[in-house]
């Protein structure tokens, strides 16, 4: 397993100034980012393809489709952190792949100057089972589920009904979005534990994503900061240092 604290991914997050009640219309505000990141994850998907038969053939990620993942899941992860996987922050994504180094979330992955052609075989798809589960646990299920009435237990074809299952990120999500609507503080006990489930998500996306030979560690990393020693310090505006954390103290 790996030492987190080394770990080439890195998933950061800080809280700054978040309002009581913008949290209820930002499924309605990300629209535009949602639609974009749709294509931008087709073109993920195309690109890792075509990175596998590279790194296969040649044990290299080719650089500029390694830079254009890492610029999709970048902005994946602020607009996530921007809405219901964290509601860290009121600030609106930038449009861009690039860093953007005062955004409040950032996402960053070492480039691997050589990787494994036996392990592209099999991590994306057999390694990164246990992790699997725990990210199910985290993100939720959903899944297509059909029974049969005249034959109950018996689930088949017929009568297909679409069930969703959801995850413990967000239920704490939404319990700190309460508290936050009536005390205008987030509880900071639950941004740590909420971020800390984010960095998990986003270092087995990473690793099923061919961008790291390093197996993602069993550990959940609490808080904002990243334990990676090289990340770079936290730049939240000066708005944030007075953002009211409920349990006393700021964030």
């Amino acid at each position: 397993m790996a030492d987190a604290v080394n770990y080439p991914v890195r998933v950061e997050g800080h809280i700054d100034a978040v309002s009581r009640w913008l949290w209820l219309v930002k499924w309605i505000l990300a629209i535009p980012h949602w639609i974009i990141l749709f294509f931008l994850r087709i073109a993920f998907a195309i690109l890792t393809v075509i990175a596998f038969f590279a790194i296969l053939i040649t044990a290299r990620y080719p650089e500029p489709i390694f830079r254009f993942n890492v610029g999709v899941l970048r902005w994946r992860w602020r607009v996530n952190f921007y809405t219901y996987w964290a509601l860290g922050t009121d600030r609106y994504p930038p449009f861009t792949l690039a860093a953007v180094e005062d955004y409040p979330a950032r996402f960053e992955v070492d480039y691997p100057q050589r990787l494994s052609r036996g392990l592209v075989l099999i991590k994306w798809w057999l390694l990164v089972i246990p992790h699997l589960i725990v990210v199910g646990f985290f993100t939720g299920i959903t899944a297509w589920m059909t029974r049969q009435e005249d034959m109950p237990g018996v689930w088949t074809d017929e009568h297909n009904t679409y069930v969703a299952v959801p995850g413990l990120l967000f239920v704490l999500v939404v319990f700190a979005a309460i508290v936050l609507l009536f005390t205008g503080g987030y509880p900071r006990g639950i941004f740590d534990f909420v971020l800390g489930m984010n960095r998990w998500v986003l270092r087995v996306i990473a690793y099923r994503s061919l961008m790291t030979d390093r197996y993602p560690p069993f550990r959940i990393d609490l808080g904002g900061r990243d334990p990676h020693p090289s990340a770079p310090p936290p730049t939240a505006p000066s708005s944030g240092d007075d953002m009211p954390v409920a349990g006393g103290g700021t964030a």
